[in-house]
């Protein structure tokens, strides 16, 4: 679905030849038209695609990372689109010019709602130059937004941040000064657990399989050839990488596993090194109540070894243990 623009904010960062980067003030109030939504929806919907994400929340040092208070101040009605918009411009050249790590561009600003929730998008995107056919059959160059090529974007969840979660920051990662540029620029301060990490992918992987139009025992080899995948990489403590998996585990159709993976609302960021443990979600159910736990591989249900009753909500579980069998025949006799 289309995304609800609020406001919309379009200005340049440039870099002079002398190196130093340089705000120039561009549209603080671009007007939401047509144009402008379906620019935004664009860069939302390929952003919310590509699979290298980091995740974070702002950092409590807001006198060297102040664009949380830029933004507290806009959404206090406190400072205007583009007062705020301006001023995170300044911050964008001050992390620029301290890493060396951007030629500049256009930025776009836009404040966003989608499924009931509000975002801030920011996206740099630089000029393309391309060739059209005139009305006299002749060539010209036709500069226009590569809006598909461009490499630095963040967004920052409101719901997120108001409800004080541990990831309502994002932004796309690259190498070295590159990511280390836009996290500085965001004031991102980013949480690694690789755990966690783990089992948000086993969520995902999940998701994804109950999506296709898998035949039961096609889901279960799904299943199983994700956690050898990553049991793999895990042991030679590879990282893990999204597209990399996608085009191993599914080749078929790799961008829709990717868009699962990628998804910024999961809150899911690829280069970690997947925990075993949490692997296990994959191939076995674990589950703990008061009264009794449980834990057994999906292979023992699609055998048949475990069995599950869907009219009376119970398992049952076949090939009972020697030992097991004895400790609950003396169990059963002495309650006699």
């Amino acid at each position: 679905m289309p995304d609800n623009i609020i406001k919309v904010a379009i200005h340049h960062l440039d870099r002079n030849p002398q190196n130093i980067y340089e705000v120039h003030q561009g549209n603080g109030q671009l007007a939401v038209s047509a144009t402008a939504k379906r620019l935004i929806d664009e860069l939302h919907k390929l952003y919310a695609r590509r699979p290298s994400k980091a995740y974070g929340k702002f950092s409590e040092n807001t006198v060297d990372y102040p664009t949380s208070v830029r933004l507290t101040e806009y959404l206090m009605q406190a400072a205007s689109f583009e007062d705020t918009t301006i001023a995170l411009m300044n911050t964008l050249a001050k992390e620029a010019q301290g890493r060396g790590a951007s030629e500049g561009g256009h930025v776009f600003f836009a404040h966003f709602q989608r499924d009931d929730r509000q975002y801030i998008l920011v996206a740099i995107v630089n000029d393309k130059i391309s060739a059209a056919l005139t009305d006299a059959a002749d060539l010209q160059d036709v500069k226009h937004l590569d809006v598909d090529g461009y490499r630095f974007a963040g967004r920052v969840s409101l719901e997120g941040w108001a409800n004080n979660e541990e990831r309502y920051v994002s932004f796309l990662k690259g190498k070295g000064n590159v990511s280390e540029y836009f996290m500085a620029f965001l004031g991102c301060d980013m949480t690694a657990a690789s755990r966690v990490d783990t089992s948000n992918m086993v969520k995902a992987i999940k998701h994804f399989a109950d999506s296709r139009p898998f035949a039961p025992a096609e889901r279960a080899e799904f299943m199983t050839r994700a956690n050898d995948i990553c049991a793999r990489d895990s042991k030679a403590d590879k990282p893990i990488s999204f597209a990399t998996l996608a085009n191993e585990l599914y080749p078929d159709d790799p961008e829709a596993l990717i868009e699962v993976l990628a998804d910024p609302d999961r809150g899911l960021s690829d280069g970690f090194v997947a925990d075993r443990r949490a692997l296990r979600g994959l191939v076995s159910f674990k589950r703990k109540t008061p009264n009794w736990s449980v834990e057994f591989e999906r292979e023992a249900l699609n055998s048949d070894k475990v069995r599950y009753d869907v009219e009376t909500n119970s398992i049952i579980l076949f090939d009972v243990p020697d030992d097991l069998r004895n400790d609950l025949l003396a169990e059963r006799a002495d309650g006699e």
